[in-house]
């Protein structure tokens, strides 16, 4: 993805999970003006909770059109927005790497369909807490020093205060679904660098985008019927589409043009612990200390991966 960001010791992460393709660029200098008089720190905290709140609208369609239906909805109505963004061209370049954009395509199915799950079984700043391991891992992995043990100790006593809790307060399937959506986040993260390479400025985005929809359609056809959901579910949908991928996108490419991306993957790391906050605001999730605690170790492993990460162009 050529519009990468790279965060948590070079590792490369979005907060809203998705690359941004060039075609926002124009949106961006369009909005400069207006953005240029917040701080970078308070553009990429405004897109995190974004992205919370995002998940939360997501939540309430749940009970309308099953996580399955509204995660299927979600890509689509993304899909839409990014070929609108940056339209896929379809040349040699795509023929050739075909295979690629599909599994690309199909590890973005994977890691919403499996968040979405999990949302609906356990608490959102728990999902995330899990989920993060997976940007986590890899930060840590590709660095390979001696001092990464320390981070990936403190992550697994984030994940081990969560323990008790699987099978009583914590649905054993929410779990796992966050889990696999930690391991399709790291996938994620390893394909979007092959992709960048082989499609430059971002064109490999749109396929894959659109290769994640029809991959999730099956789930949604048999889950709800979307063909007769009302105008004001879709309208509902479109701002889950905007608040998780649009809006952090153009929030974090402003704040990036300024902002070290050290610094970027420190404040990412607070991902979590504002997860947490968000569900327990609006969702009246109730916060554990030790889920907090867990939410914490998770959020210092990655500060401390990124402040101790090599630097990698």
């Amino acid at each position: 993805m050529a519009d990468t960001r790279q965060g948590l010791a070079g590792a490369t992460v979005s907060s809203c999970g998705f690359p941004g393709p060039p075609g926002w660029k124009s949106l961006t200098r369009a909005m400069s003006r207006v953005l240029g008089t917040i701080p970078p720190t308070g553009l990429l905290l405004l897109a995190i909770i974004s992205v919370q709140l995002g998940a939360v609208l997501a939540i309430h369609l749940f009970s309308t059109l099953g996580p399955n239906g509204t995660v299927f909805l979600r890509v689509a109505f993304g899909a839409v927005l990014v070929a609108i963004a940056a339209p896929p061209v379809f040349d040699a370049t795509l023929r050739r790497n075909a295979g690629l954009v599909v599994l690309f395509g199909c590890v973005i199915a994977v890691q919403t369909l499996c968040f979405f799950h999990a949302i609906a079984r356990i608490p959102l700043g728990t999902a995330v807490t899990i989920e993060f391991l997976g940007p986590l891992g890899v930060a840590v992995f590709s660095s390979r020093r001696p001092v990464d043990f320390l981070w990936i100790a403190l992550a697994g006593l984030g994940l081990a205060l969560l323990t008790p809790d699987i099978g009583s307060g914590l649905d054993p399937w929410g779990v796992l679904f966050a889990a696999i959506t930690g391991g399709a986040w790291a996938a994620f993260i390893i394909l979007s660098v092959r992709v960048g390479r082989v499609f430059p400025g971002g064109s490999g985005l749109s396929p894959a985008m659109i290769v994640a929809a029809l991959v999730l359609a099956p789930f949604a056809v048999f889950s709800a019927d979307i063909l007769q959901v009302a105008p004001t579910v879709l309208l509902v949908v479109l701002g889950v589409a905007v608040l998780s991928t649009t809006i952090p996108t153009v929030l974090e490419f402003e704040a990036l043009k300024t902002m070290p991306l050290r610094k970027h993957g420190i404040i990412l790391a607070i991902e979590p612990v504002v997860a947490m906050i968000v569900g327990a605001v609006l969702l009246s999730e109730t916060i554990e200390a030790h889920g907090l605690l867990a939410a914490a170790a998770v959020m210092f492993a990655a500060i401390g991966a990124t402040f101790t990460g090599r630097k990698r162009s």
